[in-house]
């Protein structure tokens, strides 16, 4: 199941789903906010956390708690196969052929700096190339520059249209022999763009390229599947899941994680140490050095089993139902303008008011209990292509209604009138 968004010829939310019995899971979502009912529109920088995650991560701290895979007494053992079962869930669940291949790490950014340290860096000469594109998080854009400073190799940057879209002839115009990697995003962050990576990623591999699939926005949002997508990495992060922050993964295909050195020493990662010589485990131990963020991964685990219960046609429906009013509703205002208006999307609106910062906005609307995402978006050069300082983003998960959209724009008028 691939879940877009097409504002031209939106889906009809699903009657079977419902939202609202879903809202009553997510404890942060009823309260107050400077005396206005919570309004959460900031689901791309954090998404909330549902009981049975928070509940798994206090039973695991209370009861099981202990470090992992050397301890042979009880406690240890129990960490030890919550921590190892959160790996099969996800392995099952984004469609991995082995658990090999499932890294944990801290998050997206720490997954992409493995790919540039470990796989790319080591083969990275004078004169190579990195392919990406110009709606890049920060994260996927850094480490590829740190890595062709040091190796004399250049950075390429495909172009996006006008309305967010990734021009598709000119990204295969980057990818020649001189490319040793081409990753983009999935879904933007900053626009909602969702890219249509399967293509992308055959294109590449026809012209034997690897590819890394920045996954943070998308998994979210959609059921990913890694034997479809084929492609090499995709990396994504625990807390935009609904799950607890400092946990992600990287997956990757276990014939490049076998042929790459280990990210970090320590402890863990190896088989055997001496002075002359380290011999180093084999995956997944091999880059999970020293004691991981064992609480972390068992949350993630209980988000997993979150989402699999979850009705993802009536979700990525409700979304989509969701993000057209959203757009509707916003263009309404005249002295709104939308920034992203790709053909699919995920629900990020993404917007600037003329007159008004984006961070006064964001200020006032938290007065009003709306919490929105005010700034750069850690996108710089998308702002840079649209030629504004930042932007204002609403960005909706499956427990947003149209009553959250209705309290958005209610709020940016009354911002919009103070400042008239």
């Amino acid at each position: 199941m691939t879940a877009t968004a097409t504002l031209a010829k939106p889906e009809p939310a699903t009657t079977g789903f419902d939202p609202e019995a879903l809202r009553a899971d997510f404890p942060a979502l009823h309260q107050e906010i400077h005396g206005h009912p919570l309004t959460f529109l900031d689901n791309a920088a954090s998404s909330q956390r549902p009981n049975a995650v928070i509940d798994e991560i206090a039973r695991f701290d209370r009861n099981d708690y202990a470090n992992i895979h050397r301890g042979v007494h009880e406690l240890s053992q129990r960490a030890t196969k919550a921590y190892e079962g959160a790996r099969d869930k996800i392995r099952q669940y984004i469609n991995a052929r082995d658990r090999k291949e499932i890294i944990f790490v801290r998050g997206t950014t720490e997954a992409i700096n493995l790919v540039a340290s470990s796989f790319v860096r080591p083969s990275l000469n004078l004169g190579d190339e990195i392919a990406l594109t110009t709606m890049e998080h920060h994260s996927n854009i850094v480490p590829w520059q740190m890595a062709c400073r040091e190796r004399g190799a250049v950075v390429r940057v495909a172009p996006i249209n006008d309305r967010g879209e990734l021009e598709l002839e000119e990204l295969e115009k980057l990818l020649t022999p001189r490319t040793k990697l081409l990753t983009l995003v999935h879904v933007s962050n900053a626009l909602g763009t969702i890219n249509p990576v399967k293509e992308i990623v055959a294109m590449a591999h026809e012209r034997g390229i690897p590819v890394l699939l920045d996954g943070a926005q998308a998994i979210p949002h959609m059921r990913v599947d890694m034997q479809d997508l084929d492609c090499d990495f995709y990396a994504f992060s625990s807390h935009k899941m609904f799950g607890p922050t400092g946990v992600g993964v990287l997956y990757g295909k276990k014939e490049l994680l076998e042929a790459m050195a280990p990210y970090q020493g320590g402890g863990d990662m190896i088989s055997v140490v001496t002075f002359e010589k380290t011999f180093y485990a084999g995956l997944p131990a091999k880059f999970e050095a020293g004691t991981p963020n064992i609480t972390g991964g068992v949350g993630l685990g209980a988000a997993i089993d979150y989402l699999e219960q979850l009705d993802w046609d009536g979700a990525v429906a409700h979304e989509n139902e969701l993000l057209r009013y959203g757009t509707e509703r916003l263009s309404e205002i005249p002295e709104v303008r939308l920034i992203g208006t790709a053909n699919r999307k995920a629900s990020v609106l993404s917007f600037v008011v003329d007159g008004v910062h984006p961070h006064d906005i964001g200020t006032i609307l938290d007065r009003e209990g709306v919490a929105v995402r005010a700034g750069h978006h850690c996108a710089q050069p998308v702002m840079q292509r649209f030629s504004v300082p930042a932007t204002t983003r609403a960005s909706l998960a499956f427990y947003n209604t149209k009553e959250d959209v209705d309290a958005l724009i209610r709020a940016l008028r009354k911002t919009i009138e103070v400042f008239k």
